[in-house]
């Protein structure tokens, strides 16, 4: 059997003309979490529902568990657990019912059903709420319970939409702390997110789309090193002086309305000296993260 879980090559998905996703090639291991991010309309979600079958492929190659996945979606959608952004939990079912039924879908035996309806509430906190109706619920819990329903055939991949907008981070870090335990136990996860930190604490590795394509991939700390590097250095105001030393000294920079971003690799050096000889005030150093890399790929404009 393949040892990758998913393997996209060429992959495009076409809407009227428009394509939504240009041609993209991708590989995720088994046992790791691999993330997607981009910003709205870079087609994120469109590339994750073609993986787990709700959108046909328009051309390319994708497989899931080494099965093309325009031939198998059926035995695919078995394999597999599909958190998407929207909570379309059951209100006028109890919590504990939410789960048995769906469960349900997948033969599975209902004392097995039971059984696993029990398990999942208890490692997702959600034991005490078993009774409760879907509208008693935090928003938080109601995360983790649709997480819960994705987990009840015992998928060897896990498809997480979004799963923690919204959220308090209280009731992020919760979902983290139970998605880290998943990872743990070898469950292969794929993320889209529009959270740098939430994609930096859980992704082993990721790629950023925009427009359709993706333009870069890999481990998040290598992503930073390699687009922004170590440090950041933060300038409200810059001088003419201080823009003028960034353009002769060929700094990696943006220059933004009132403020300038210098992107370094030798932080605290270039640091004292900007701040000492060319910067009076509201002059900041600080490490890089991913959040810079992916603002300086995608842009800074709203998108719709």
């Amino acid at each position: 059997m393949s040892e990758d879980l998913i393997f996209a090559k060429d992959l495009c998905k076409t809407y009227n003309g428009f394509k939504a996703v240009d041609g993209i090639s991708l590989r995720m291991s088994r046992g790791e979490c691999f993330g997607i991010l981009g910003p709205n309309g870079a087609g994120k979600t469109t590339t994750v529902r073609m993986i787990y079958g709700f959108s046909p492929v328009s051309s390319g190659t994708l497989k899931v568990f080494g099965m093309d996945i325009q031939k198998h979606a059926r035995l695919i959608k078995a394999k597999s657990g599909v958190c998407q952004q929207e909570n379309n939990l059951d209100p006028d079912l109890t919590v504990f019912q939410n789960l048995v039924t769906f469960a349900s879908y997948f033969d599975i035996p209902r004392v097995t059903a039971r059984q696993r309806t029990t398990e999942l509430l208890r490692f997702m906190q959600l034991e005490h709420k078993k009774k409760a109706k879907i509208l008693e619920l935090s928003g938080g819990m109601q995360r983790r319970l649709v997480i819960a329903r994705a987990l009840i055939n015992k998928p060897e991949l896990l498809i997480l939409d979004e799963p923690t907008t919204g959220l308090d981070p209280q009731s992020r870090h919760q979902v983290w702390a139970r998605l880290a335990e998943l990872r743990a136990q070898g469950l292969g996860i794929l993320l889209t997110t529009h959270y740098m930190e939430e994609a930096a604490h859980l992704c082993d590795r990721l790629v950023i789309m925009d427009h359709g394509r993706i333009l870069v991939e890999g481990a998040p700390l290598d992503l930073i090193h390699q687009n922004v590097g170590a440090n950041v250095i933060e300038i409200e105001s810059p001088s003419e002086s201080l823009l003028k030393f960034v353009k002769e000294s060929n700094l990696d920079h943006e220059k933004l309305s009132h403020r300038l971003l210098i992107y370094t690799r030798d932080g605290e050096t270039l640091f004292r000296k900007i701040s000492d000889d060319l910067c009076d005030r509201g002059c900041s150093l600080r490490m890089a993260t991913l959040e810079d890399v992916f603002l300086k790929l995608t842009g800074r404009e709203l998108r719709d």
